[in-house]
């Protein structure tokens, strides 16, 4: 299994940068990751997913777009302006959860 350091602290990833243990992950982690997909600062807006993502992930696995427009009340066009380009593949990512089924 690769590691990456990440805000100063050493995790486990796959090949595509997903953080393969969710325990590892700190918000110091997400910010670290929001700016390495793009996204330069994370916002109230940004957090709520985030958050909505991890409580959500208790089966282990990331939810999916439609599971997050959903759940936490946000519009598909909220959701990719604010992790623009694949936000359900972004948000999990920067959540330190695994990649969602049925993203590519």
């Amino acid at each position: 299994m690769a590691t990456k350091t990440i805000a100063g602290k050493t995790v486990q990833v796959n090949d595509e940068g997903f953080m393969t243990n969710p325990s590892e992950w700190s918000k110091e982690i997400a910010v670290e990751m929001a700016k390495e997909e793009g996204i330069a600062e994370l916002t109230a807006n940004h957090w709520k997913i985030i958050d909505f993502c991890r409580a959500s992930a208790g089966s282990g696995k990331a939810p999916t777009l439609r599971q997050i427009t959903t759940g936490a009340g946000v519009s598909t066009k909220d959701l990719f302006a604010w992790f623009p380009k694949g936000p359900a593949k972004k948000v999990a990512k920067i959540s330190g959860l695994g990649k969602p089924e049925g993203c590519v």
